[in-house]
């Protein structure tokens, strides 16, 4: 048996007293953490400066994160692009768990969940069960409805008309 808390795909995520409740998606295919982060700059007294999310979220709260132990990294997406992120230690707690873990900071505004824990975050400290969830947010769906019902009309039609012409859709 194991002393480690089972945690499912996502999980709330709270720093510090100042912001607590932040839906996070577990990956545990992504080496890294990553967190939504705006105003990222670094100073001439080589001190990186940040604010955790930014105007658009409800998590923002204006707090300026300074720090002089800071690295960056190369990251590859899914897609395989790849782009240079600074990285920066920041204590959370997980599920009761308190943790100081290197984040890299990015805008991901466009991302389903404003945080991403990944391997080295979860390593020794939890399970993940992929079957929980607490469908922490409601994920759009990028298939119009009724679109497996067409294509199962005629499926070579469907190819001709939306396969062949992406566009279409």
């Amino acid at each position: 048996m194991t002393d480690k808390d089972i945690i499912g795909r996502d999980v709330l995520v709270d720093f510090g007293e100042e912001i607590k409740g932040v839906p996070a998606k577990v990956d545990t295919g992504a080496d890294s953490s990553a967190v939504w982060a705006s105003d990222i700059f670094v100073d001439k007294d080589n001190i990186l400066h940040f604010k955790l999310f930014d105007k658009k979220s409800k998590y923002y709260t204006g707090i300026e994160h300074t720090t002089d132990k800071f690295s960056v990294a190369v990251t590859k997406s899914s897609l395989g692009e790849t782009t240079m992120k600074y990285r920066a230690k920041l204590v959370i707690t997980i599920a009761g768990h308190t943790i100081k873990t290197s984040f890299g900071l990015s805008d991901r505004s466009t991302h389903n969940y404003p945080i991403l824990i990944g391997r080295r975050t979860l390593s020794g400290k939890f399970l993940v069960d992929v079957s929980q969830s607490d469908d922490l947010i409601k994920i759009k769906k990028n298939t119009p409805v009724g679109l497996n019902d067409k294509m199962k009309e005629n499926p070579y039609k469907f190819y001709k008309e939306n396969y062949e012409n992406r566009n279409s859709l």
